[in-house]
């Protein structure tokens, strides 16, 4: 498991196109032998899953409940965590860098979290969040290809 760990984050009552996006972004990232990580449950982080699962890759879910049942069904490994939304800042610190699509309120949270512990973030049709001295915190672009490619070099350094 030398593969970079990268989190998956976005909306979990996706829109078709942001699925669409999530699972190419999955499976870009097992074909270059990243973990997927995620929140563990629907929409993007489902999408995303699946797209890692049929490119082979591994996955592993970082769930706000107590049930490793409650995981999408293309999860390599489900971690109950017990923490609710909370969990969020395990998402952000487990990742080595992070995808962020669409997304809602948690999706926010997870970025939150990225800038503050310094983690690499690209989003893809997401939250654009500027520092209070102007000027955006981390890029932004229109496809998952660039968004894996950005993504890996950026651990990468």
């Amino acid at each position: 498991m030398g593969g970079a760990y990268v989190a998956v984050i976005g909306a979990g009552q996706a829109t078709p196109e942001q699925e669409r996006v999530a699972e190419r972004v999955g499976a870009l990232l097992a074909e270059a032998g990243a973990v997927v990580l995620s929140g563990g449950r629907g929409g993007v982080m489902l999408a995303s899953c699946r797209g890692a699962h049929e490119r082979g890759g591994l996955t592993v879910g970082l769930l706000p409940g107590s049930d490793r049942a409650d995981g999408n069904p293309y999860l390599t490994i489900a971690l109950p965590t017990g923490m609710g939304e909370l969990r969020n800042g395990l998402v952000a610190r487990t990742a080595d860098g992070l995808i962020a699509v669409g997304g809602g309120w948690g999706t926010l949270s997870e970025i939150g979290f990225a800038m503050r512990i310094g983690r690499p973030l690209v989003a893809v049709g997401s939250w654009t969040v500027a520092r209070p001295a102007g000027g955006p915190s981390y890029p932004t672009v229109d496809s998952a290809e660039a968004a894996v490619s950005w993504v890996l070099r950026a651990v990468s350094r």
